[in-house]
């Protein structure tokens, strides 16, 4: 049995900027309690409750649990500590830590260069941030994502190698940055403790790359496919996971902006309800 959860960027809710039409709370976590989901990541920074009794509140009459959370943080400004804002959030965290090496530029159209201070100032970081997660019995992962510090295969390496966090693997922000998630999953289960599953067009992806189209534009074009409709291949890093141990979530992704709200029934749903049977015909 694996554990899969939702997220409500799947439903159009993200935390960047102008992103599109966000839907409420309520209609969210209900249509993924009706597809048979059992937890979800919390979205962007307000969008449950932040008082522990009132979001537990309403995940239970939606009969979800918490997976985890996406919080996009700068790590390599040597000016910058970020460790007292991610510890003040953890008083009230439950579920796993997913950390992004924000720009700070806000969006994920940017991809600034890192210089050697600035790399060291982030891997200590990413070290200072998992133990103090760890103290909290949280645990911390990082988030290869595009737009943020930590996107190429270069710089997925250099993580791998420079600190000792685990991984939030993201299957379709890693092949959006280059990088063959399947062969991650391979290579390094060990350093896995949290999964995205999302599907990716990878000729899409490799406009992003070459700097042809914004990822926000390429994002409502519909680069992020449901499982099974695009280039990543799912069943690979189930069985590799799988076979390692892997034993954490299975978050199910598709990036997606609405421009208005869908009629009941309709929208996100109809391809979450597709990325979920996927994932069950190859995990079975």
């Amino acid at each position: 049995m694996i554990r899969v959860a939702g997220a409500p960027i799947s439903w159009g809710v993200c935390e960047a900027p102008g992103w599109g039409h966000r839907l409420p709370a309520d209609r969210v976590l209900g249509e993924m309690s009706a597809l048979g989901l059992t937890a979800t990541e919390l979205g962007p920074d307000g969008y449950l409750p932040a008082d522990p009794a009132e979001r537990a509140e309403l995940l239970g009459r939606h009969h979800l649990e918490v997976a985890g959370g996406f919080v996009p943080v700068v790590l390599h400004d040597p000016g910058h500590d970020p460790v007292p804002g991610v510890v003040r959030a953890l008083t009230a965290w439950s579920g796993v830590l997913v950390l992004a090496a924000a720009t700070g530029a806000g969006g994920y159209d940017e991809h600034p260069d890192l210089d050697e201070q600035g790399w060291r100032t982030l891997l200590g970081n990413l070290d200072r941030l998992d133990a103090a997660a760890a103290d909290r019995a949280v645990t911390a992962t990082l988030h290869p994502h595009v737009g943020t510090m930590v996107e190429r295969t270069d710089e997925v390496r250099r993580v791998l190698d420079g600190s000792a966090i685990p991984l939030c693997l993201d299957t379709g922000h890693l092949l959006a940055g280059g990088t063959d998630p399947a062969a991650l999953a391979r290579e390094v289960p060990g350093r896995i403790a949290h999964v995205h599953l999302k599907d990716v067009d990878a000729a899409s992806a490799a406009r992003v790359r070459a700097g042809e189209v914004s990822y926000a534009d390429a994002v409502r074009a519909g680069m992020y496919r449901p499982l099974g409709d695009g280039d990543v291949d799912v069943a690979a890093i189930v069985a590799a996971l799988t076979a390692a141990g892997y034993a954490g979530w299975y978050v199910l992704e598709q990036d997606t902006m609405l421009d208005a709200e869908p009629a009941a029934g309709e929208g996100p749903i109809a391809d979450v309800r597709r990325s979920l049977a996927h994932l069950r015909t190859v995990a079975a």
